[in-house]
C-alpha cells in the first residue's frame, strides 16, 4: 500500500515570506536587465566599434593652408602661432578607397584635415620644420610598407587612426613608432 503524501500548508508568515523573497528576486533581475542596458551595451558598443586594418601609405602631402594653433611659454605668456596641414592618405584593407590617416580620434575632433598637429611652438618656422619632418617620415621611413591602422564604424569610413583608444585603461597606444 503506498501512502501518499501529506500536504504542507504553510502558516501565513511563511507564505508572506516566500512572496516577499520572489518579489526580491525579480527586483534584482529587472534592476540586472536595467543595468545591461543602460550601462553595458553603450561600453560593448563603444568598443566594438572598429577594427584592425592593414594601411599603405598612398600620398603625403602639405596642403597650402595654414592652421592657427596657441603656444604657452609660461604662466603670462601665451600667444597663436601657424602650423602647416599635413595630409597622409593611405589604402585600408578593408576598401579601396583612399582614407585620411590621424593619430587618434582626439586630433581628428581638432582639426579633421590635417593628419599631424604639431606641438604649437612660438615660432612658425619651427613648426612648418616640425611638419616637414613628419612628412618625410611618412614617406621615407614608412613608404609604402604596410602598417596597422585603426578604424571606427560609428565615425567616417573616410578617416583611420595610427593608435587605437583602449576602453578599459583610457590611454592611447601607439600602434607605429613614431620619432
Amino acid at each position: 500500500m503506498a501512502r501518499g503524501r501529506a500536504a504542507y500548508e504553510y502558516t501565513e508568515a511563511e507564505d508572506k515570506s516566500m512572496r516577499l523573497g520572489f518579489l526580491l528576486i525579480a527586483a534584482g533581475l529587472l534592476s540586472l536587465l536595467g543595468l545591461g542596458c543602460c550601462w553595458l551595451r553603450p561600453a560593448l558598443q563603444e568598443r566594438g566599434g572598429g577594427g584592425a586594418a592593414n594601411c599603405t601609405v598612398l600620398l603625403v602631402r602639405q596642403l597650402g593652408e595654414r592652421f592657427a594653433c596657441t603656444f604657452s611659454c609660461g604662466a603670462a605668456c601665451r600667444g597663436t602661432a601657424r602650423y602647416p596641414c599635413l595630409q597622409v592618405l593611405v589604402r585600408t584593407s578593408r576598401s579601396a578607397a583612399p582614407a585620411l590617416l590621424h593619430e587618434d580620434e582626439r586630433q581628428l575632433r581638432t582639426n579633421p584635415k590635417c593628419s599631424y598637429i604639431p606641438p604649437c611652438a612660438r615660432d612658425d618656422q619651427e613648426n612648418s620644420e616640425n611638419v616637414t619632418y613628419k612628412q618625410k617620415y611618412w614617406k621615407e621611413k614608412v613608404g609604402s610598407q604596410p602598417f596597422t591602422c585603426y578604424f571606427n564604424d560609428h565615425l567616417s569610413q573616410e578617416n583611420v587612426f595610427t593608435s587605437h583608444r583602449e576602453t578599459a585603461k583610457g590611454r592611447n597606444k601607439p600602434m607605429v613608432s613614431q620619432p
